[in-house]
């Protein structure tokens, strides 16, 4: 496929899969990321990525089977995403482990034929149990720190004889749920991220040695043009995952005012929050953010989403604000974000976007 420009940057390889350049578009639910966005992403050569998070929340019967309508679109977005695609690129999917249905959103990826499972939100112990090797789907986990991949990839090794196909290295920069304390987050000039980075790709050299297979590392967070791709590169490595930018695209599966938000949104909007499922967020200012801080907003429906989540307990339900802000109301939902966010002056195409990326 010509897409008309020209890239000096070396293509990703996961195994005996390859996208033509090492960008992955980072999932973004409720419904940020889907097929049209994802399948975008990787007709220009990039790997796009699905968020599975209540990705049925507009399917017919929602309100009363989130479980089966969540499966019905997962099926439905990774086929559509792959006709996008064309046979360019990558077609992945993000599934946080705090889901009630993990498992099952797991499980319904393989099936369908996802390339890749890229898992974060909690640390996913037991992905390669419902991965079989075998499959086509390759498996990611989301770490920030050598700590954090240290137990994964010990027990994937030790348990099922496994090692990771992909590593997402996810920095304090970036949007949704961070693995990052407030105080890190407040103080997070001070943090040496690049020699974090340096730590986990050591890391990852004994289980390639182990296991007689590369292991790419991917780093994620606060990446917004060719320089900050240049300098992962220079770091080791061998790709960037970006997600804010891509929501000023297009293609992107959110309500237009939802993009316009990013478009319009300023350094000071940027807010870090205590999310329901357990770890701080980033996300925009609004009038949503303010009503959190005067008290909880009393959940009036269980949607079913979290694994750990007591409706009576938690601050807000994460489920409503989050569809409420891709449905088009800014205001009133809520809009996660990276801290580059106040960068963003437009809304422009994939196409242009990867190219911009690519070409510095």
């Amino acid at each position: 496929m010509d897409r008309g420009y020209n890239s000096s940057l070396k293509s990703l390889k996961i195994g005996d899969k390859v996208a033509e350049l090492p960008i992955i578009q980072g999932g973004m639910g409720v419904g940020v990321s889907r097929s049209s966005l994802a399948g975008a992403v990787a007709a220009e050569g990039g790997v796009g990525i699905i968020s599975t998070a209540q990705i049925g929340f507009d399917e017919e019967g929602f309100e009363k089977d989130q479980a089966g309508c969540n499966r019905r679109a997962i099926r439905k977005h990774i086929c559509k995403a792959q006709e996008i695609a064309g046979g360019n690129g990558l077609i992945g999917v993000n599934i946080m482990v705090a889901l009630k249905h993990y498992k099952e959103h797991v499980q319904e990826a393989v099936a369908c034929g996802a390339d890749m499972i890229i898992s974060g939100a909690g640390l996913p112990m037991e992905l390669p149990e419902l991965v079989p090797e075998f499959c086509r789907t390759r498996i990611a986990p989301i770490v920030s720190s050598k700590r954090a991949l240290h137990l994964i990839l010990k027990m994937w090794a030790h348990r099922y004889n496994r090692t990771a196909d992909l590593i997402v290295v996810e920095g304090p920069e970036a949007g949704g749920h961070l693995g990052f304390s407030r105080e890190q987050l407040a103080h997070r000039g001070e943090l040496d991220f690049d020699q974090e980075i340096c730590d986990i790709i050591t890391c990852k050299k004994e289980y390639e040695e182990k296991f007689g297979r590369e292991i790419p590392v991917i780093i994620a967070g606060g990446i917004f043009d060719r320089k900050d791709i240049d300098h992962a590169m220079l770091l080791g490595a061998d790709g960037v995952q970006i997600a804010s930018r891509f929501v000023a695209t297009r293609e992107c599966d959110a309500d237009e005012s939802y993009k316009q938000a990013y478009v319009n949104a300023k350094e000071e909007d940027v807010q870090i929050i205590q999310s329901p499922v357990g770890m701080p967020g980033r996300a925009l200012r609004n009038s949503f953010i303010k009503a959190v801080e005067k008290g909880r907003i009393p959940v009036k429906k269980c949607y079913n989403c979290l694994e750990k989540c007591n409706p009576g307990q938690v601050p807000y339900c994460i489920t409503k604000a989050l569809i409420d802000a891709v449905k088009g109301d800014v205001e009133n939902g809520l809009m996660f974000c990276g801290a580059n966010v106040g960068r963003i002056d437009k809304i422009t195409t994939v196409h242009e976007l990867m190219r911009e990326l690519a070409e510095g």
